[in-house]
């Protein structure tokens, strides 16, 4: 028995190991983690305003009157984590506007759901706020040459 006509990894081409290398792709051409975060900052704000607690015989409510505020507060938040996923042209909109949401959650939520939901929102529009596309390699880069810069031309370079 030989090898010789092995591939080196049997299971490269399968299904699994295309679709991770897809979405890991897709995954960083967009800001994934701060549209994950500022999704994952809606759960807490939007559950602990409705939430009910027991135990035992004693039942303790969360609820508070603004609970629409907190449910508004949540849904934009989900919003703006799916349109960073989905638009990352609009990424400085979205991380603004997610640290003044959960910011505003503070008064409104619970304390923003506890603070957790505050955090995420703001680690998640802060991370909006610095990601930037990456551009292709520059031109000049690859072979060590660059290219001289827009006000400089050969004639007054030839004069130095």
């Amino acid at each position: 028995m030989t090898s010789a006509g092995a591939p080196a990894h049997p299971h490269s081409h399968s299904g699994f190991t295309r679709a991770r290398r897809d979405f890991r792709t897709w995954r960083r051409t967009r800001p994934f983690w701060a549209g994950l975060l500022v999704l994952l900052a809606a759960a807490p704000i939007i559950y602990f305003p409705y939430f009910n607690l027991s135990l035992g015989g004693l039942s303790v409510a969360m609820s508070t009157m603004a609970g629409a505020g907190s449910l508004a507060i949540g849904l934009t938040l989900i919003v703006l984590g799916g349109l960073l996923w989905f638009q990352p042209i609009i990424r400085f909109f979205a991380g603004c506007v997610s640290i003044f949401l959960g910011v505003l959650s503070l008064p409104i939520s619970n304390f923003g759901g506890f603070l957790i939901g505050t955090l995420l929102a703001a680690t998640g529009g802060l991370l909006a706020l610095a990601w930037g596309p990456v551009d292709g390699q520059p031109a000049g880069i690859a072979d060590g040459t660059e290219e001289p810069s827009v006000g400089v031309n050969s004639e007054e370079r030839a004069g130095e």
